[in-house]
């Protein structure tokens, strides 16, 4: 059965995480998405914070961008929050904004190459292995968690390009769409991330995870025209307006496109992403068969 989830944008300010955490555990929201984008709240600490304030909820990071952090402090961060909270957290990965990436230093020349020696790192780690790398990005001389997670943390990537898609398969244990992907695109993502996995000889699950951006209240048909007009938005793209049935067939439609799970966020202007949580929680999820 695919999952429904509700997402934390980064642009909410962390002094209104706790009202998040307590909507997200009071409604009963299965899960809850956010995002590191350059230059808000970092999302280790975050997670960490919605985390400790509920008992039962499951947090993903979709995704961080690796550019940033040294993979061994992913790996430290990481699977601290496994041990913490164990079968509450995933976390992903990905290459990162390449325009922001420049503006802190960090640009790659090539990035599917960091993120292949990144992901590559990161699982050996998050396994307890010792690891010694000399790649063109990720360079590592005999290094071991002192705490590593048991059982190994799942890793998920963000992925978009055949490449990536294939590398996402062949290294990660999920990947991460966002909502510009298109019902086609879902598909062709699970073919090229099933020949990753069959390259690398894997067998175990791999979840896609699709961002479905969701417009809802007064105007939100209106809204949605607007920002299609404006090309904000593309019409065949993972976007929805309307009412919680709406919003309910068009995750029934993602689902059936190849999404596992499949994660509303509300549009910018959105002033309440509590009620947001609890919409998602208590409208939209008892349509979901």
């Amino acid at each position: 059965m695919t999952a429904l989830a509700s997402t934390c944008r980064p642009e909410v300010p962390p002094e209104r995480l706790r009202d998040i955490a307590r909507a997200a555990e009071d409604s009963g929201l299965d899960e809850l998405w956010l995002w590191e984008d350059c230059f808000w709240g970092g999302a280790m600490s975050s997670a960490a914070a919605l985390l400790a304030w509920t008992s039962r909820l499951r947090v993903g990071i979709g995704v961080l961008p690796v550019p940033l952090r040294n993979v061994a402090l992913t790996a430290m961060e990481t699977s601290t929050l496994y041990r913490l909270f164990p079968g509450r957290v995933t976390v992903g990965v990905g290459h990162g904004v390449q325009d922001w990436m420049g503006q802190v230093g960090a640009r790659a020349d090539s990035p599917v190459t960091l993120l292949g020696e990144y992901i590559s790192a990161l699982r050996a780690l998050m396994r307890g292995e010792t690891v010694t790398a000399q790649g063109r990005y990720v360079r590592l001389d005999d290094v071991t968690l002192g705490w590593p997670p048991a059982p190994p943390a799942a890793i998920f990537s963000a992925a978009a390009g055949p490449r990536t898609l294939r590398l996402s398969g062949e290294l990660a244990d999920g990947t991460v769409l966002d909502s510009s992907t298109t019902a086609e695109r879902v598909r062709e993502a699970r073919r090229l991330v099933d020949e990753g996995r069959a390259a690398a000889g894997r067998t175990d699950p791999h979840s896609l995870v699709v961002y479905l951006r969701t417009l809802t209240g007064p105007g939100a048909q209106d809204r949605l025209a607007r920002e299609i007009e404006q090309g904000n938005v593309q019409p065949d793209s993972a976007v929805v307006a309307g009412d919680a049935p709406a919003i309910a067939e068009a995750v029934r439609f993602w689902a059936d496109a190849g999404a596992d799970t499949v994660a509303l966020y509300p549009s910018s202007d959105t002033l309440d992403p509590a009620a947001f949580i609890r919409f998602t929680a208590e409208k939209v999820r008892p349509l979901i068969g």
